[in-house]
């Protein structure tokens, strides 16, 4: 798989911001939905079962009060499923923890060294898996 030049000419380091990248997920044929909804927690997976997860909201970010258009589903993953307990524990693999760390904060830019302070695993690690050249989950440094 080639990424952005761009991109292959950065060396993260434990403090470059990180976010999900959307768009690779649509330029690698992923439908991120169908892994969202294995993030649900169990009352609203069988809630989504019967409504359309890809319908929009707007969603007023809590800190910088930024209106976002997100899904319903994106929506329910942060307002509810990402604060229960179950969401990420110490079980949760590394790349599931930080892409669900991601989804809990509403997409907002983490360092590996944030990140270490949300999942409890090693910010040298995180950045050794994800500030790599192969993309997990979207994955990317963030690019302002």
């Amino acid at each position: 798989m080639t990424d952005s030049p761009l991109f292959s000419l950065l060396k993260p380091t434990v403090d470059t911001a990180f976010h999900i990248d959307f768009h690779w997920w649509k330029t690698h044929e992923h439908d991120w939905h169908v892994h969202l909804e294995k993030c649900l927690c169990e009352g609203h997976k069988a809630y989504f079962a019967e409504v359309d997860p890809k319908e929009t909201i707007d969603w007023i970010h809590p800190e910088t009060a930024e209106v976002q258009q997100v899904d319903a589903l994106q929506h329910m993953l942060i307002e509810h499923c990402a604060r229960q307990p179950e969401f990420c524990t110490p079980q949760t693999t590394l790349v599931e923890a930080v892409f669900r760390m991601f989804l809990a904060n509403g997409n907002t830019a983490l360092t590996p060294r944030e990140l270490e302070t949300l999942t409890g695993k090693d910010a040298t690690t995180i950045l050794r898996t994800i500030g790599g050249h192969k993309v997990y989950m979207g994955i990317r440094p963030f690019q302002a």
